[in-house]
């Protein structure tokens, strides 16, 4: 199969790529790889970059397709030519597909446990906090999407607090001390000067608390604002609730950026404590699973916050079969390692590391793993609206000035491929047409 693109001047690889033509491909039963030597192609290693995406894209859903019908000898062989196609060093394409190659190899190792852990029992998976504070920075560098859903976060927080004498603002990821720092300094701006403000930062590692609160104490003493850092280590899935602090007469906000969707990880274990089967797990009807994330939810309701700002992925990585996830998460990785080419050298170690070191790993985790293993269960807006709206709360939409000053933060950054839609009251942050992350605000209902 050869086809001819057009590329216009400045559009993105994934806009003009082989992607555009997934919806032309037999997607529902396993297609017959050609070995090398029998490929329509002279040579796999000679293929025009085009031609090599499509033919990527062809090699991971077929090999996807084997690796769910445990066709292992089919498997192998369209990880053999995915693995002379794929670099983490090429193309966009290239790159993505390398990714996605080790993760369907990883999850044909894990359906044999033997073998797995014996290949791994060497290996000490140590976490270094500095590696992951790193990552996230660098994330936070390349990506206009924190700085987008920090600047949301905030507008919405100052909008609800105004005439607000205390104000406790609690972070379910207090790893960015950045957002805080723009709010203090925004606070401090207020015409009726800036409240007693209260941050609660949870995060599971002492030392990143540590470092934002030296970071945010330091900042209100230059602009003399009485502030308090009340840091808490712990996971939200361990978090208990008194260890917030919330106390009577205060005005309450709550942020929670890339967090909630760990809680759907958590709800696959059925009442008898057994892990369910990925396919049972993530076909629960939304009624029908109120588990751990809705308690979460009603115990965050419990408290009374003013505002509720929610940043998560827009995308639809939790669907039942690994086939679902491997289409709808090739869109999504490809979309955000096409944002990484427009703008850093391929040759940039920095790129190379958000690309594995988080990207990678997610990729990895949402195709290779299954039951409360597969933690990286991102899913659509309207599935997070309904969930959060069963919990009592209630969307407050963000204002026309924060949607405009987003917008200006996107031009400011110098990348055209990037757009922000309202969709009922929320923000969707894309690349070109393709959906990645929402902001969405919310308050108790009455």
């Amino acid at each position: 199969m050869v086809v001819m693109f057009q590329e216009d001047n400045g559009t993105s690889s994934v806009a003009s790529s082989p992607l555009q033509v997934f919806s032309t491909m037999s997607l529902t039963r396993p297609t017959l790889l050609p070995s090398p030597s029998s490929s329509p192609f002279h040579s796999l290693k000679d293929l025009k970059p085009e031609e090599r995406g499509l033919y990527l894209i062809h090699l991971l859903l077929t090999c996807a397709n084997h690796v769910a019908s445990g066709s292992l000898q089919n498997a192998n062989a369209a990880l053999e030519q995915l693995s002379l196609l794929s670099s983490p060093g090429g193309d966009t394409m290239q790159r993505v597909a390398a990714y996605f190659t080790e993760a369907l190899a990883n999850r044909i190792l894990k359906s044999w446990p033997g073998l797995y852990k014996a290949l791994n029992a060497t290996q000490t998976r140590t976490s270094n906090v500095s590696e992951e504070v790193h990552v996230r920075r660098l994330f936070f560098d390349m990506f206009p999407i924190l700085k987008v859903s920090y600047l949301l976060t905030n507008r919405a927080i100052l909008e609800a607090m105004e005439g607000e004498k205390m104000v406790h603002v609690i972070d379910l990821d207090a790893s960015e001390p950045a957002q805080w720092l723009a709010l203090i300094q925004a606070f401090n701006s207020r015409p009726e000067g800036p409240p007693h403000l209260r941050i609660t930062g949870v995060h599971h590692q002492k030392e990143v608390l540590d470092q934002m609160a030296h970071r945010l104490i330091e900042e209100a003493e230059k602009l003399d604002i009485p502030f308090q850092f009340n840091p808490v280590v712990s996971s939200l899935e361990c978090l208990n609730v008194e260890q917030l602090r919330v106390k009577t007469g205060e005005a309450l906000a709550v942020s929670s950026v890339l967090q909630l969707h760990n809680f759907l990880a958590s709800d696959v274990t059925n009442n008898n404590g057994h892990s369910l089967s990925g396919d049972s797990a993530s076909s629960l009807p939304l009624s029908n699973s109120r588990k751990i994330i809705d308690s979460f939810l009603n115990a965050i309701w419990g408290l009374s916050p003013k505002i509720m700002v929610v940043t998560e992925q827009d995308s639809d990585h939790n669907g039942s079969t690994v086939m679902e996830r491997l289409l709808e998460s090739l869109y999504t990785y490809a979309a955000l390692f096409d944002c990484l080419e427009t703008k850093v050298p391929r040759t940039s170690q920095d790129r190379m590391k958000v690309e594995k070191m988080l990207f990678g790993e997610e990729i990895k985790n949402i195709i290779a793993c299954e039951g409360s293993e597969r933690r990286e269960r991102h899913e659509k807006l309207e599935k997070w609206s309904q969930r959060i709206d069963l919990a009592g709360f209630g969307n407050v939409p963000l204002s026309y000035y924060s949607m405009l000053q987003a917008r200006r933060l996107l031009q400011g950054y110098g990348f055209d491929g990037y757009r922000i839609k309202e969709e009922s009251g929320c923000a969707v942050i894309c690349w070109q047409d393709r959906p990645l992350y929402s902001v969405s605000a919310w308050r108790c209902k009455k």
